[in-house]
């Protein structure tokens, strides 16, 4: 399949040839940059429920935390990390929908893990610093390429092509040996036409749980041919991560005892892995009206997590009983290695055509995965038939998925804009350690119209249609079937000078929902189930207001009510209807607010908190899931300096998190099973539960030097 890559960017260079030579009468020219996650992305005024987060936004606090934790304080977001520091494994829920099914695009490639739909940030370290910006929508959006998305989607747009030369270092450093050093620079416009531009980085962490360190770097290249009509941009970026496992997290016990104490005592219990991406793209003006994109990716991944494990069943490595002084031995402590070695390629394809009333575009993607998972003993204690690397386990898995798309906004007068989006998705899958071979084909309607009531308010409904399918981890557990949403939005926008507010009320209708058991499979990624119908009900607030020319707020509030109907769940030895309960992981108010101080225009002090409500992590509403509720400030400082001499700027900058010096759990696991040891005449269910715990009040203090 390596060879596929050859063909498409054989492709590529095909159809953009192509759109060259009919781009001679070409006068008008929008951004080029733009238009490389136009077909993942929504303008301000559709009927689509929207955040947007720009370069200088994400600048300020960008001092080694990563992106997730950057996007804290977007509506209806709540973060966690697994080291209690925002740096090494972190994650975020939208809307309550885990990582799973929250679409991610870089410049409308797909980015979430192909067989687990995850999103694994920490395999891209510091890549907030190549953002020019990030749009998230909420529920189920535009459609996009890859993984469904479910509740909502992240659009990620790399660094644009920069006119000037310019370079930067930056160096941050923090609590619990956090430090941050990343070297950028772009050669601007050469000959008017070219721009190369790159970006190392280097991120180290001894993390707030005990031993959970992270070490990561990684890199940004980009080269770029630019014209009045035509776009050429050829990238390559990864990363490079090892972290010492915090998967499991702490009991109650635990917790009370040391809350940062690690339970892993293996040295070496880590998870090191590789990811390099490659992506050309080419965008080209063919006149006044049209313009197309060709996107072409290349991902390599490799790596492994390794583990110190007792008492293991020879049968399970394929080795032999062996026989000591007369006595038989099966079992034996090992030290092993589970490997992911994978290939990912990625063709996108759109075409646009805008002109007054009608903004159209058609599309297609198409992407093909193969993962080779495998297993290695590199150490055991007892084992007669073993060699150094002894591999117990080897299989393949295959995804391919095609999808095709056409979208629209037309304008039917000065007050009307209609939106409409049809998609149908084609995904095979096929595992063979799993069984699996299954394919789904997939028919996704979006329409929705937006009202404008006048220069300074406008209303918008819209309905949405998401069909995804599940992902490795569901059927290495049962027999899942694919989910089902149907999303209803309606919203209201004020846009004043110094007064803006966005309300959204939202049902999100599902059928078959994959949700969250709770508890953790043994890689620490969460175990899924269907659940037949739920929803979630809401209404989300967010504004910007600015009170003096010193002072302004950014609050939002989100109240949702989020529910399955009928469930039922085995308990103490019979199937119990628990009726209808709050879906895990989903609490019922999260709020977030901003206020910031410019006592001058180089200089900016903002308070940040963060209010995120109760929630179970079962579906049955038990106490013993039960996650507190948390309410965390963090202070934001930035400080410009424009010298005359040598430096363009420098930029000084602090963040205190957790000021108040709060005890929070943000995330957790729940399980429970059945056991009559203690009353053989009857069964009893037993319950359990684990806490990743957050940092107490940390420091990150960095500095920029702009050339």
């Amino acid at each position: 399949m390596k060879n596929l890559l050859t063909f498409l960017c054989l492709f590529a260079l095909y159809f953009s040839a192509f759109s060259q030579e009919k781009a001679k009468d070409s006068t008008q020219v929008e951004n080029l940059d733009e238009v490389l996650v136009k077909s993942v992305r929504v303008s301000k005024d559709a009927p689509v429920t929207h955040s947007n987060l720009s370069k200088e936004e994400i600048a300020k606090r960008n001092l080694g935390q990563d992106i997730p934790v950057l996007m804290n304080y977007l509506p209806n977001v709540v973060t966690t990390t697994d080291a209690g520091a925002g740096v090494g494994y972190t994650g975020m829920r939208v809307r309550g929908t885990s990582g799973s099914g929250i679409n991610v695009t870089i410049n409308g490639i797909p980015y979430n893990d192909t067989e687990s739909q995850g999103t694994f940030w920490v395999n891209l370290p510091d890549f907030s610093s190549s953002v020019e910006n990030l749009q998230l929508q909420r529920g189920v959006g535009t459609s996009t390429n890859g993984a469904g998305a479910y509740g909502a989607s992240v659009n990620l747009l790399t660094d644009g092509v920069s006119e000037n030369a310019s370079a930067e270092i930056s160096n941050s450093f923090g609590s619990y040996g956090t430090r941050k050093h990343t070297a950028k620079f772009a050669t601007g416009k050469l000959n008017d036409h070219f721009e190369f531009a790159g970006r190392l980085s280097k991120i180290k962490s001894d993390g707030y749980v005990d031993r959970a360190f992270s070490d990561l770097s990684s890199y940004f290249l980009q080269a770029s041919y630019v014209t009045e009509k035509t776009l050429i941009k050829a990238l390559a970026f990864g990363g490079k991560e090892e972290t010492y496992q915090s998967w499991y997290g702490l009991t109650a016990e635990e917790l009370e005892d040391d809350r940062r104490q690690n339970p892993y005592t293996y040295e070496n219990e880590v998870d090191h892995y590789d990811q390099d991406h490659y992506q050309l793209h080419w965008n080209q003006k063919i006149n006044t009206d049209w313009s197309t994109n060709v996107g072409v990716n290349y991902t390599f991944g490799r790596g492994y997590y390794e583990q110190y494990k007792e008492d293991q069943n020879f049968s399970e490595y394929g080795f032999s009983d062996i026989v000591i002084g007369g006595t038989t031995i099966s079992e034996t402590d090992l030290i092993r290695r589970k490997w992911l070695d994978n290939d990912f390629y990625v063709l996108n394809a759109s075409a646009n055509y805008n002109k007054q009333k009608l903004d159209i575009t058609f599309g297609s993607s198409y992407s093909y995965y193969q993962g080779d998972h495998f297993g290695e003993v590199i150490w055991a204690e007892y084992a007669s038939d073993s060699a150094i690397r002894h591999r117990y386990y080897d299989n393949t898995s295959y995804k391919s998925d095609i999808s095709f798309f056409t979208k629209a906004d037309i304008k039917l007068n000065s007050k009307i804009l209609l939106y409409g989006d049809l998609q149908v998705r084609n995904v095979t899958y096929k595992a063979n350690a799993l069984g699996v071979d299954d394919s789904f084909t997939f028919f996704n309607p979006k329409a929705g119209l937006t009202f404008k009531i006048n220069n300074y308010n406008s209303l918008y409904a819209s309905y949405a249609r998401a069909n995804r399918e599940p992902n490795r981890t569901d059927y290495e557990n049962g027999d899942p079937e694919s989910e089902t949403l149907n999303d209803f939005e309606l919203g209201w926008r004020v846009n004043k000078k110094n007064f803006n507010v966005n309300t959204n009320l939202y049902y999100m209708r599902y059928e078959n929902q994959l949700v969250l058991t709770g508890e953790l499979d043994l890689v620490g990624a969460g175990i899924r189930e269907n659940v037949g119908k739920s929803y979630r009900l809401g209404i989300e607030v967010d504004a910007q207001v600015k009170l003096s020319k010193m002072f302004s707020i950014q609050p939002n509030m989100s109240i949702s009510i989020n529910r399955n109907k009928d469930f039922y769940a085995q308990w103490n030895g019979e199937l119990h209807n628990f009726g209808n309960t709050n879906i895990s992981f989903s609490p019922n108010v999260v709020a977030g607010n901003a206020f910031n101080f410019i006592p001058s225009k180089n200089i900016q002090i903002s308070l940040l908190s963060k209010f995120v409500g109760e929630q179970y992590m079962s579906n049955i509403d038990s106490e013993a899931s039960k996650l507190d509720s948390y309410f965390t400030s963090d202070v934001n400082v930035t400080y410009e300096i424009k010298p005359n001499k040598v430096f363009k700027s420098i930029v000084l900058s602090g963040l205190v998190n957790n000021i108040f010096n709060k005890k929070y759990v943000s995330n957790g696991y729940y399980y429970n099973y059945e056991d009559n040891w203690t009353d053989p005449s009857s069964i009893r269910t037993i319950e359990g539960a684990g806490y990743y715990p957050q940092a107490t009040i940390n420091f990150l203090l960095g500095a920029t030097l702009k050339f």
